[in-house]
């Protein structure tokens, strides 16, 4: 039997194989961060970008040496104690300087910090559940319930040492943002890796072979779950239990930042290792039900009918009419919604009768699970009383579907589950306990449950039906049911609209003048200005009103104009049709609320482009060519390529800057440079679901409503009917730097599963009883 002391020993060893790992991996890190550089610098930009990509590539090239030198001393000191005596870069005091004292902390210090931060959050992105299962494995080695503040173990202990070196070696933090991409990338592999392999070693020695994560479940008390005190804004921060030192005690700052963006990129991972451990208790347990997972088959004959008279039962005693609750022959049960307890106490009688008509133990264990998941469920305070009768009502549905298709307990996505979640996080808005769920959503609900239960031998085919109608509903009533998000959905088409039809036109317009001699800056003006007004008269008097014709014939006379004028006669016309010209010109600029200052600079460019025309040596346009083009301009949209086929990129959505309204904003600028796996992310996220947004000076609740094609644009509501919209690129970014969180840290059944988990580690046995 192992001693303490060799427990001791065994943990140091572990820390320092680490930090060895560490430090023989630092110079090919570093090297593959150069090459990065390397790469980037060589990629296509604004000549801006491109040459402060080259000077940066050229800086670290030249200071890399100076960086990986101060990468390994840092670590190398930590091999005694495996602590970093100052973790923050700013903590270590200038040479000649003591550090007694309190003082303000320089800008420069904060930025750092910033960077070390974020950096921090980019290696919990990637290696959180590498990390949970060492910090629970140290914790068991050295019997203590967390890591110290500055153990070198932890993520952001790392990152500080990474961006303290690289100050000391002179390089700057612009340059470190210019690369902040390749040194998330980089560093996140590097620690996984690194977490791993000490894992993979501790494994090796017997130690904690099958984790046990319940210990580390423990929240702060602004998590989600947690009753927020009275006065708190629901995302206000709320100071955490510290330890002697002043930091995060219990939950750490690894969980802290892999709560704001990392850990909720990750929720299907999440979600799967949850399940995991849910079936590896069962397992001990009942050790048929893993042979049961992957193979669909039959309840028992008694079981069968035992859930079919429970359903009844239920249906009977949870009928609602007008938000009171009334028996099958219209005896009152309860003054309004029927009451949890009720609603408890009904499933409970169910449960212990389906338990007696269970044939095996593998149908005892389903149903008891079912029963501790529904139980979660509907004591989530957040679920409005007139829904949760409704989810009451799913049990049977649910416990059926799970006893004949056991893959309901080992995947995220089966339908049912999803169904749940999906209804869930439409009604789980934050404040929605006083505010009441929309007759037309609560309809829906009640309409998707009584589907459900009126085809009871469809297993998953029913709950993928109604899920795919409920989707199709969401889409319907934010966009004409709501009358909080109605307005905003609409704005948000049209800004679509016309951004599309903005594009489509600019590509044919290139197409059209490829062969065609007009003076550069004209060409630049359609492309980039007159496309645009183009596409916002069609939005707003269709693609063949007579508004739209007019700016299409204004782009065929600037055309002409702009061509060589070789004779007199062309001159004199050309000066004839100036004026009106102009004033048409500047007439669709003012709608589509392009500033005087810009029209200005459009006119005197395009009045340059006019005069050298009178001057060009080129050939003229010839008359059948221009009558070419100009049927070509009046049947455009004939020839536009499909709208499926359109990128709505980031620099066309910063020139949105026109559709702010009291109505709707549109976010051109914050956040944090998005990984690929936040970009996929966003695009994962889901009609209906809430969100905490930090924009503008303002934290608040708000809930997607609409999501463009592609998911390129998508639109929040506020609950006082104030849209914001974001670019896709936009919208990861927010989510990288968690100013845009979701209100719910894990899905419904997800977090019922925890509760189920957790009573299920109390009493195991009730799996069986």
């Amino acid at each position: 039997m192992a001693t303490a002391a060799d427990s001791l020993a065994l943990a140091a060893q572990a820390r320092r194989s680490y930090v060895e790992r560490l430090l023989s991996g630092v110079p090919s890190v570093v090297h593959a961060v150069e090459e990065g550089a390397r790469l980037l610098a060589g990629q296509t930009a604004e000549h801006s970008i491109q040459y402060k990509r080259r000077d940066v590539a050229a800086d670290l090239r030249k200071s890399a040496p100076n960086w990986i030198s101060g990468i390994i001393a840092a670590l190398r000191s930590s091999l005694v104690s495996g602590v970093v005596s100052a973790s923050r870069p700013g903590d270590l005091p200038p040479p000649g300087r003591s550090n007694s004292g309190m003082s303000l902390v320089d800008d420069d210090t904060i930025e750092v910090e910033i960077l070390s931060s974020r950096l921090a959050l980019a290696m919990m992105d990637r290696a959180s559940w590498e990390f949970t299962d060492l910090r629970s494995r140290m914790s068991a080695l050295e019997k203590r319930d967390e890591l110290d503040a500055n153990d070198v173990l932890r993520p952001h202990v790392l990152a500080r040492i990474l961006t303290g070196a690289w100050r000391g070696a002179s390089l700057s933090q612009d340059a470190w943002r210019t690369l902040q991409a390749v040194l998330h990338e980089e560093f996140a592999h590097f620690a996984e890796e690194a977490y791993h392999e000490t894992n993979r070693w501790l494994i090796q020695q017997r130690v904690l072979p099958d984790i046990d994560l319940r210990p580390f479940i423990r929240r702060t008390r602004n998590s989600y779950g947690v009753p927020i005190p009275a006065g708190a804004t629901p995302s206000a921060p709320v100071p955490a239990a510290t330890s002697g030192h002043g930091r995060l005690g219990n939950v750490g700052e690894e969980t802290r930042l892999m709560t704001r963006a990392g850990g909720f990129a990750r929720g299907s991972d999440h979600a799967e290792a949850v399940l995991g451990r849910l079936n590896r208790l069962i397992g001990r347990q009942v050790p048929d039900f893993a042979g049961t997972a992957q193979m669909p088959h039959q309840a028992s004959a008694g079981l069968k009918a035992a859930i079919n008279e429970a359903q009844q039962g239920i249906q009977r005693r949870l009928v609602t009419t007008s938000g009171a609750a009334v028996q099958a022959d219209g005896a009152r049960v309860a003054e309004g919604p029927v009451s949890t307890p009720a609603l408890l106490e009904e499933l409970h009688q169910r449960k212990q009768a389906l338990k007696q008509a269970a044939s095996t133990p593998v149908e005892r264990a389903t149903i008891e699970i079912v029963a501790l998941l529904f139980q979660s469920i509907l004591m989530e305070e957040r679920i409005p009383a007139v829904v949760r009768v409704w989810f009451a009502r799913l049990q049977m549905p649910v416990l059926r579907v799970a006893v004949s298709e056991p893959d309901f307990f080992a995947t995220v996505d089966h339908p049912a589950r999803r169904l749940i979640d999906r209804m869930g996080a439409c009604v789980m808005g934050f404040d929605s306990t006083s505010r009441a769920v929309a007759d037309t959503l609560e309809k829906e609900i009640k309409r998707v449950v009584q589907v459900v239960e009126a085809y009871p031998d469809t297993g998953r085919r029913v709950f993928q039906t109604v899920l795919t109608e409920f989707e199709k509903f969401l889409e319907h009533y934010f966009k004409n049911e709501n009358e909080t998000t109605r307005k905003g959905v609409s704005l948000a088409q049209q800004v679509e609209q016309r951004e599309t039809l903005a594009i489509q036109y600019t590509i044919e317009l290139r197409k059209m003048l490829n062969e065609v001699p007009v003076q550069e800056g004209v060409r630049e003006f359609l492309f980039h200005v007159w496309a645009d007004v183009m596409a916002m008269t069609a939005v707003k008097h269709g693609p063949q009103g007579n508004e739209t014709k007019a700016m299409k014939r204004v782009a065929a006379d600037l055309i002409w104009s702009a061509s060589a004028k070789v004779s007199r006669e062309e001159r004199a016309e050309v000066i004839r049709r100036l004026p009106p010209l102009l004033k048409t010109l500047r007439e669709g600029m003012d709608h589509a609320n392009i500033s005087g200052d810009k029209q200005d600079e459009h006119i005197q460019k395009l009045n340059n482009s006019l005069a050298a025309a009178f001057t060009a040596k080129t050939a003229t346009i010839a008359p059948e060519r221009l009558e070419e083009l100009m049927a070509r301009l009046e049947t455009l949209e004939e020839l536009l390529p499909e709208s499926d086929d359109i990128e709505i990129d980031e620099s066309m959505v910063l020139d949105l800057s026109g559709h702010e309204s009291a109505e709707l904003e549109v976010v051109g600028e914050g956040g944090s440079m998005a990984t690929p796996a936040m970009l996929a992310w966003a695009k994962e996220l889901q009609v209906g679901g809430w969100y905490m947004l930090d924009y503008r000076n303002r934290n608040e609740a708000v809930q997607l409503v609409w999501q463009g094609m592609r998911r390129q644009l998508t639109l929040f509501v506020s609950p006082h009917g104030r849209g914001i919209l974001f670019q896709q690129n936009r919208l990861a970014a927010f989510l990288q730097a968690g100013l845009l969180v979701p209100a719910q840290d894990e899905s419904l059944t997800v977090r019922a599963t925890r509760s189920a988990l957790a009573k299920l580690d109390v009493d195991p046995t009730r799996l069986l009883n």
